[in-house]
């Protein structure tokens, strides 16, 4: 069910099974605040949970910890392209009755055990969003392992209208279409999709093999049986190693001109969601938060650039320890 974009498209999944007012949904800490703000839009009630501190992703002991009579629904987000624990995840859902909403829009071309992200849980959702694996400038999908589900939000996004009887509404609906001139693009965007998750993974091994052995320096976890397609390819800097934060490291990054990007901040510290952290801590997706940045990783990127991005980063962590050791002698 194609959509106008990836929060529409989470909002949609939600409404297109009846989840609302009463009902509430799991959600990670560490994502973009859209996960979080199409559970509110629906009028449900979100649960932040922490993520685990190897995949990045949500903690499937930290769901269990959080369920309640009143939990309808789990929205797994395959972080940056990291697959999340889909097994755990599915298991919990089928023993306690509930609803997976896996939110893809940073993980087209990732994959669980072969079969790919978004495909897993009763629906999942993907971003076209410009700076996406594939683009329509905006737009996005709903993909639905369940027919019925599949046919109520295709009338939801057009208005709530009766597809047998034009201008008749059984229900209150959206205006959530894609335009014919997105869909053009996106398909000859998908054409492309191969080559772009091709390169996107030469990116991130060039990366490894490069910054992998520097102590200090925490990479993306490459966890047995999952595909990460790496939409962006992001790292932690352990801020008490080099002597400075990340913000600092990145400050300095940017006097050599590459730009880099901040992790997501974690929900329970922004003004709109506190109340539904319920006063608890997440110490992973807070030190993730703090200590992790993302490296340019867009398909265009040459050579050249990434042996540059490296050498930089080699030698600002090479001087930083030796100004330390200095300070020490």
């Amino acid at each position: 069910v194609a959509v106008s974009n990836g929060t529409v498209a989470l909002h949609l999944a939600l409404k297109a099974f009846d989840i609302g007012p009463g009902d509430e949904v799991i959600v990670p800490d560490l994502t973009f605040a859209a996960t979080i703000n199409a559970v509110l839009y629906a009028g449900a009630t979100p649960v932040i949970v922490d993520v685990d501190a190897r995949s990045w992703n949500i903690d499937p002991e930290a769901i269990v910890a959080a369920l309640t009579p009143r939990t309808r629904a789990i929205i797994p987000v395959h972080l940056y392209g990291q697959p999340a624990d889909m097994d755990a995840i599915m298991a919990l859902a089928e023993r306690h009755d509930l609803i997976v909403i896996e939110d893809a829009a940073e993980a087209a071309g990732s994959s669980h055990k072969g079969r790919p992200c978004g495909t897993i849980g009763h629906a999942g959702t993907f971003s076209f969003f410009s700076n996406k694996l594939i683009t329509t400038g905006e737009g996005g999908m709903v993909v639905f392992g369940d027919a019925r589900a599949a046919e109520h939000a295709k009338i939801l996004r057009d208005h709530g209208m009766d597809p047998a009887k034009r201008y008749w509404h059984n229900e209150i609906g959206f205006n959530y279409r894609l335009t014919n001139l997105q869909a053009a693009i996106g398909c000859a965007q998908l054409e492309q999709i191969d080559g772009f998750l091709k390169r996107k993974i030469e990116i991130a091994q060039a990366y490894r093999a490069r910054l992998g052995q520097i102590d200090g320096l925490t990479l993306p976890a490459e966890i047995d049986g999952l595909t990460n397609s790496y939409w962006v390819f992001s790292l932690i800097a352990d801020g008490a190693r080099f002597g400075f934060t990340r913000d600092q490291f990145m400050a300095q990054l940017a006097k050599a001109g590459i730009e880099t990007r901040p992790l997501f901040y974690p929900l329970h510290h922004m003004p709109p969601y506190q109340a539904y952290a319920k006063g608890q801590e997440f110490p992973n997706a807070t030190r993730l938060s703090r200590d992790g940045f993302s490296l340019p990783s867009a398909v265009s990127l040459g050579e050249a650039e990434i042996d540059y991005i490296c050498g930089v980063i080699e030698r600002s962590l090479a001087t930083r320890l030796l100004v330390q050791q200095a300070e020490v002698v």
